[in-house]
This record gives C-alpha cells, sequence and structure tokens, in this order.
C-alpha cells in the first residue's frame, strides 16, 4: 500500500476539524472456513440447536449472512458497541423474485433483512457444515483489524457547524474521507445525503456501527456501485438497521 502524503493545505484543514476526527478499523480477512463464533464475512453463523436458518420474508428462502462480528473479536475500544455478544446480518438476494426490490431493502426494517445481536453464553449451537443459501458467497474470517482516521463528510461537518469551501470538500473527498469500504465504527461514507435512520420506537437517530460497501469483502453490489450502513437505537440496542443508497 502506498501511503499518500498530505500537502500542507491537506494538514491544515484535517487540523481545523480535528476535534471530530473518530477511529475507524478496517478489517483485515483471511479466504477460509472459520467457526460459527468468528467474526466473518458470509460463512456458517451462530446459530441455536434447534433453529431454523433465517429466512427471507418475502421468498421465504435462506438469507445469506453478509457479516458476522463477535465482540470478542473486535478491537478492544469497540467491544461493547453494540453491547456484546454476536452481531448478525442477513440479507436476501434472490433476484428470482427481486427481493431487494419488493421489500425496498434500501431502506431499515425490510421483511428480507434481519438483524440481531445472539449471546453465545445462552445458545447451544446447531452443527451446520454446509450452508443451505443458495449461490452462499465466498466465507471470509476477520483476522484482525487495521485502525485509521476518520472524518466526516462535508454535508455532515455543515451540521456540526464547520462550513468548508468547496475546494476544502474536495479536498476531503481526495484522501477518502470518510473512508470507504467495510469498516467498522467511524464516519459513514454517505452516498445520497446524511440518512441516519430513526428507531421506531423512540424516533432517537440511530448510531453508526459498521459500512459494507459494494464489492469489498462481499461479492455483492448495492444498486448501483452502493454502500449499506449497520445501525443501533442507543435506548433500544435490540433495534438494529442495514440501510443502502447509491448514485
Amino acid at each position: 500500500m502506498t501511503l499518500k502524503i498530505q500537502t500542507p493545505t491537506e494538514q491544515h484543514l484535517l487540523e481545523r476539524i480535528s476535534q471530530f476526527k473518530k477511529t475507524t478499523w478496517l478489517p483485515v480477512v483471511e479466504k477460509r472456513t472459520g467457526t460459527v463464533l468468528n467474526s466473518k464475512f458470509s460463512g456458517i453463523p451462530l446459530l441455536a440447536e434447534n433453529e431454523a436458518w433465517p429466512c427471507c420474508g418475502l421468498c421465504q428462502q435462506e438469507m445469506q449472512l453478509f457479516v458476522q462480528l463477535n465482540s470478542n473479536e473486535l478491537p478492544v475500544e469497540a467491544q461493547q458497541i453494540f453491547g456484546g455478544g454476536v452481531l448478525q446480518v442477513f440479507y436476501c438476494t434472490n433476484d428470482e423474485q427481486g427481493c431487494e426490490v419488493e421489500c425496498e431493502a434500501y431502506f431499515p426494517f425490510a421483511k428480507s433483512t434481519l438483524l440481531r445481536v445472539v449471546d453465545p453464553a445462552k445458545v447451544v449451537a446447531k452443527t451446520l457444515v454446509v450452508s443451505p443459501v443458495i449461490d452462499a458467497f465466498e466465507e471470509k474470517v476477520i483476522i484482525t483489524w487495521h485502525a485509521a482516521d476518520d472524518y466526516p463528510n462535508c454535508e455532515e461537518l455543515d451540521e456540526l457547524g464547520v462550513e468548508l469551501s468547496d475546494k476544502e470538500a474536495e479536498m476531503l473527498y481526495e484522501q477518502d474521507f470518510p473512508k470507504t469500504g467495510d469498516k467498522l465504527l467511524g464516519w459513514p461514507a454517505w452516498v445520497q445525503g446524511i440518512e441516519y435512520p430513526e428507531c421506531p420506537v423512540c424516533s432517537d437517530s440511530m448510531k453508526f456501527i459498521f459500512q459494507i460497501d459494494s464489492e469489498d469483502n462481499l461479492d455483492y453490489m448495492f444498486g448501483d456501485v452502493g454502500c449499506a450502513h449497520i445501525t443501533q437505537c442507543e435506548k433500544h440496542p435490540e433495534r438494529l438497521a442495514i440501510a443502502w443508497a447509491c448514485c
């Protein structure tokens, strides 16, 4: 990887917005079969012994496991970000019935998705050797995380009280801030504007947890090179969502 050397102008911009700097963690993966407790993209998730694989609410087919995050395998600073346990994101990719479009899966809380946190201490794990998902994606186990600085985009900065010039906004974008690609925490790389979902219980804005970008670690494209974001309500942690947007 070639590191881009920042110009004095770029350094000055980042110093000006330094109060909004966050740490994001980029997953490093290996293409191999992991355990049901591993953090990973695709593969066999942690399921209870008598539990059926989660199915789409429209086509009733088994949904893809997009990502599973075990809090014990996250960076120390982020281990309680969703409250501990194993976070799972299931998503239906059945093109024949067009579940993504029919269920409007680009919006949060679609019936062709399922997000939940499982407590492994309360589960007798199901034993599966082969995924029942049709055309299941290749499994990639997250073996470590690389920390990186992250900054909000110009629109989010504007809401935070910092107005950037067009040149500064372009400069921020050219430095890949907010970071694109799959990542844990940091700032969302919004595509069509700020879109934090509202919790259906309390109407509070939900917090950002994880970003899944098109064709990064999953062989999947959200619309036209879109980007998906996983969020959670802080007051009602059982309320989790995935939503995405594209150009």
